[in-house]
């Protein structure tokens, strides 16, 4: 059996970056609902969880998706030069554009985010000088990261308590150090450990790019064993947390991992069943998978157009149950302040949630038919 040709599209992949986007969508309207984020309210709770897998499989994908075009293009160089100026792209968008989607708000010296597109532009520029390692250095190379990331917390520190400050801010953007960020800029995501899991992803396509039956089995081991690692490890620390009344349910305290900086445990969680599921996503069929592989074909199309997609659909029902837009609410959107007797319950989140997808599948699927079609226009391979 030979590996895969550099011009096949991996199905897999399409489907499980498809099914990344429709829950993404989930997060977001719960952004505008008012919603907390989480809590000891099973259906709050798991509504947020359930988003968990967005982040790192779509930061993971990324990185195996550029081994895979570094294999079309048979080119470091080229490959390089796309990824920095997809990079400076993303990053450009998420501090006008996004931010602008977001919020509706012209106010730009308030209210900056670095957010999930910014984070995942930088990691492209980064990941375009690692790109010439071998792939399994680069790969091991993220996983080293992922797993000694609070190393990178004592980095300003070392310095003398004279530069500490100063430097320690421009630190927050890679690792959250306890340090004040630059004001007016809310950072959201930090480089690490995100660079870590993309180059871990740049040499997990070593292993998709095996004939489909090694790779299904690699791809078993791998998903399995991370599973079975944040099960062991992460029911022993919950386990031993102190309980009482106020205390949450073991279930919620196993799965309630540290995001913001994503743990290694939160990495766990959500790349291992993500990796594991790749064989059954290859073979998925029907009405179902082809909305998924739409959505995966274009990710950052829809990407882009969710956001003010949710924010307007939000605005409206807000106008219809309150009579009043609350615009205002979302000023610092994702950030949102919600006052409790405004706030949406479950059923209506949904409803928008499955309307706004149901809109973004028909605009998708246009775009993805124009896009395929078109491939001397050069710059499509951006959006």
């Amino acid at each position: 059996m030979k590996e895969i040709n550099a011009t096949t599209r991996i199905k897999a992949l399409d489907v499980l970056r498809g099914a990344i986007m429709v829950l993404m969508a989930i997060d977001h309207v719960r952004v505008y609902s008012g919603l907390p984020a989480g809590g000891t309210e099973p259906g709050i709770f798991f509504t947020r969880w359930i988003t968990h897998f967005c982040a790192p499989g779509f930061v993971f994908f990324a990185g195996t998706s550029s081994f895979l075009l570094g294999l079309k293009l048979k080119s470091t160089a080229k490959l390089a030069r796309y990824l920095i100026t997809r990079g400076f792209l993303l990053v450009l968008l998420e501090l006008t554009l996004i931010r602008f989607f977001w919020t509706f708000n012209f106010n730009y010296s308030q209210f900056a985010l670095a957010g999930v597109i910014w984070m995942l532009g930088w990691c492209m520029i980064i990941l375009s000088a690692l790109i010439w390692l071998k792939p399994w250095i680069t790969g091991v190379l993220g996983l080293v990261i992922i797993a000694g990331q609070q190393v990178f917390q004592y980095v300003p520190k070392l310095l003398p308590p004279s530069t500490q400050n100063s430097f320690g801010r421009f630190w927050e953007f890679i690792y959250s150090s306890g340090f004040e960020p630059i004001p007016g800029v809310t950072v959201l995501y930090v480089i690490v450990p995100w660079i870590g899991v993309m180059a871990a992803g740049y040499g997990f396509g070593l292993i998709v790019s095996l004939e489909p039956k090694k790779r299904n089995r690699l791809c078993r081991w791998i998903g399995l064993s991370a599973i079975l690692l944040f099960v062991m490890i992460g029911s022993v620390i919950a386990l031993r947390q102190p309980t009482d009344d106020n205390v949450q349910p073991f279930i919620f305290r196993l799965l309630n991992q540290r995001k913001y900086p994503a743990s290694i445990l939160y990495i766990l969680m959500t790349l291992g069943p993500l990796i594991a599921l790749i064989p059954f996503a290859e073979k998925a069929r029907g009405w179902f998978a082809n909305v998924l592989t739409t959505f995966g074909r274009v990710p950052f199309f829809y990407y882009l157009l969710h956001i003010p997609l949710i924010h307007i659909s939000a605005l409206f029902a807000n106008l219809v149950i309150y009579g009043s837009t609350h615009q205002q609410s979302y000023a610092t959107a994702p950030y949102t302040r919600i006052p409790p007797e405004q706030q949406w319950n479950l059923g209506l989140l949904y409803l928008v949630f499955v309307i706004d997808v149901t809109i973004l599948y028909v605009a998708c699927r246009a775009y993805d038919r124009y896009k395929f079609s078109h491939p001397e226009i050069k710059w499509l391979k951006y959006i």
